[in-house]
């Protein structure tokens, strides 16, 4: 779900700077009061792909200070299992490691 909302807020974010992107072209050929309004609208819609940006980044602080909390709780309530699948972890990754080594 979360890999979701992620996506589509990198899409807003694409889609909000190509729209600034043609603005500013457009500034470029226009002259006078048409071109300082399309700047004018191109810093607008930067503005709001910042603003979704920083949204999209205090989500995903929030996300992991949960999951840093979550697992802080789980490692104090279980000490030992934890320690169970760290080696397990540590044993599975050193066996893939060792492995792929002998291929080379």
């Amino acid at each position: 779900m979360q890999a979701n909302k992620f996506k589509t807020v990198r899409s807003d974010v694409q889609d909000l700077l190509q729209q600034a992107q043609d603005l500013f072209a457009e500034a470029t050929e226009a002259t006078g009061k048409k071109a300082d309004e399309l700047r004018a609208k191109g810093q607008d819609v930067l503005n709001q792909a910042l603003n979704v940006a920083q949204s999209a980044q205090t989500a995903v602080v929030q996300s992991g200070r949960e999951l840093v909390s979550g697992t802080d709780d789980y490692v104090q309530a279980n000490p030992w299992r934890a320690i169970a699948i760290s080696a397990g972890v540590g044993l599975l990754v050193g066996l893939a490691v060792g492995r792929s080594s002998d291929h080379y």
